[in-house]
């Protein structure tokens, strides 16, 4: 079984491009055990601002600009929140 996407959005404003991606496991894995897989990019001039995501072997993760740390994973809903709040700071995205 294939993992099933459960949302994608993709906007852009002037030099701001924001894509969001989530897909749905058929099962969890000790890297996922959320059960999803994700990728959350603000870019400017197609350079990263912040981007959030769980490649394989990385576990969940956030990048700003060059630099990565660990994400703290807790619910689908406040990864959206922590990313939303990281474009309007970062990169003066307006959610509409």
């Amino acid at each position: 079984m294939r993992a099933r996407q459960l949302f994608r959005y993709k906007g852009v404003q002037g030099e701001v491009t924001v894509e969001m991606v989530i897909w749905a496991l058929p099962t969890a894995t000790l890297e996922r055990p959320h059960g999803l897989k994700y990728r959350l990019y603000c870019g400017r001039n197609d350079e990263c601002v912040v981007r959030y995501d769980n490649e394989s072997g990385k576990g969940d993760h956030r990048h700003q600009g060059d630099v990565e740390e660990p994400y703290q994973f807790s619910s689908l809903d406040k990864l959206i929140v922590d990313f939303r709040a990281d474009c309007v700071r970062l990169a003066g995205w307006r959610w509409e």
